[in-house]
């Protein structure tokens, strides 16, 4: 099995796994780079993101799992007041049921907690709920995802 590495600031490759693995919708050329420039910042040091990969033998990512370290306020759960959401675990359809995001989000999370982070966050699938579940994650009832996105300016004006 190919081992995972951390990532470096090209971002691009994560971006396209998780375009085409994770999005309801991909994204076109534009946002694709948007979301690649972005991400190359934030993976610098000193950056929020995080993000561990596993380099197929074609030169492109068979896996990435990247999460997004933010600060919350303490409580004894989470006492260090990190806390990352895990932003996108992605493997290629070619190198499914490998291990290689189990091998991934493992070595991510084992960098995570050696950062002082305490409190990991992540929106799961049915279909992906069973990896998580194995590395430690639980289902917290009392939480439901709501989301809002403002009004578009386009979308406001009369």
């Amino acid at each position: 099995m190919l081992e995972p590495r951390l990532a470096t600031p090209a971002a691009a490759e994560i971006a396209r796994l998780r375009s085409d693995n994770i999005l309801s919708e991909p994204l076109d050329a534009t946002w694709l780079a948007a979301c690649a420039d972005q991400l190359a910042l934030r993976l610098q040091a000193g950056g929020d993101a995080r993000a561990y990969v596993v380099d197929s033998p074609t030169g492109t990512l068979a896996t990435c799992a990247l999460g997004l370290v933010h600060a919350v306020l303490p409580a004894p759960r989470y006492p260090e007041g990190l806390a990352v959401v895990i932003q996108a675990v992605a493997t290629d359809p070619a190198h499914r049921r490998r291990g290689y995001a189990k091998a991934a989000l493992a070595a991510l999370l084992d960098h995570l907690e050696r950062d002082g982070v305490t409190l990991y966050e992540l929106y799961a699938s049915a279909g992906s709920a069973p990896l998580y579940e194995q590395l430690g994650f639980a289902a917290d009832p009392a939480l439901m995802r709501m989301t809002r996105f403002p009004a578009s300016a386009e979308g406001s004006a009369s």
